[in-house]
């Protein structure tokens, strides 16, 4: 992992807006009185969410203030989970593409090459306008799909360069792309046609009629076993 520092250009202070102020309040709640650092991650999320997308090292002070550790643990905790951006992002989107080995297999590699190209030659530098930004990360979790790209909290999947260029433009223009496969599988489903049960009247029933018909010596097991429940019981 590469060495994760704080971005040299900071604001001056952060503090919750009222909404995110009542949802600290109620999340910090929810751990015992003695354990309520560890409401720290979810904190940390909310505030590089109001930030447009990254956290700023005022955040971390005033989260480490909210709930009484040292400024360090904030830090550690910032500079460790690389889901927290350390510098500025793209307005519009901050595009996650998955290197690890499935993804690479599959051509993540290819997906870099466009990022490198659209929005900046390297990771987390932002795009003329300042509209996009991108880096390589690890494993995001679909590898069934592979490759994919996460922007903000959606998963783009099965993605070809060509595919990535579309979803580019559109986060350019100000639009949301669907997420999901964007090759048209549904869930993590194999690619192509299904290959098994792909006659209806074996499963349906159509044909053949009922379960009863196509296993007989079961239906008379089945009533006789009935049978002799009832005789039991009686």
């Amino acid at each position: 992992m590469a060495v994760r520092r704080l971005h040299p250009d900071q604001p001056h202070d952060f503090a919750f807006t009222p909404e995110n102020m009542a949802w600290a309040t109620e999340t910090i709640a929810k751990y015992p009185e003695d354990k309520q650092a560890s409401a720290i991650i979810p904190l940390l999320w909310r505030a590089q969410e109001q930030s447009n997308g990254w956290l700023p090292e005022p955040a971390l002070r005033y989260v480490a203030d909210m709930l009484g550790v040292a400024y360090i643990r904030a830090y550690e905790v910032a500079t460790f989970y690389t889901m927290f951006q350390l510098s500025p992002v793209g307005s519009k989107a901050h595009i996650q593409v998955c290197g690890t080995t499935p993804c690479m297999l599959r051509g993540a590699e290819a997906l870099v090459e466009v990022c490198k190209r659209r929005i900046s030659e390297e990771p987390h530098g932002l795009s003329e306008d300042g509209s996009l930004s991108w880096e390589e990360v690890e494993c995001l979790g679909c590898c069934a799909n592979a490759p994919m790209v996460q922007v903000w909290k959606d998963t783009y999947e099965d993605l070809a360069p060509e595919a990535l260029e579309k979803l580019i433009s559109a986060f350019e223009r100000g639009s949301k792309p669907q997420p999901g496969s964007q090759a048209g599988r549904v869930s993590s489903s194999p690619e192509g046609p299904p290959t098994t049960l792909v006659d209806p009247t074996l499963y349906d029933g159509s044909a053949i009629g009922s379960w009863r018909d196509r296993f007989p010596e079961l239906a008379e097991g089945g009533s006789a076993a009935s049978g002799q429940s009832d005789k039991s019981k009686g």
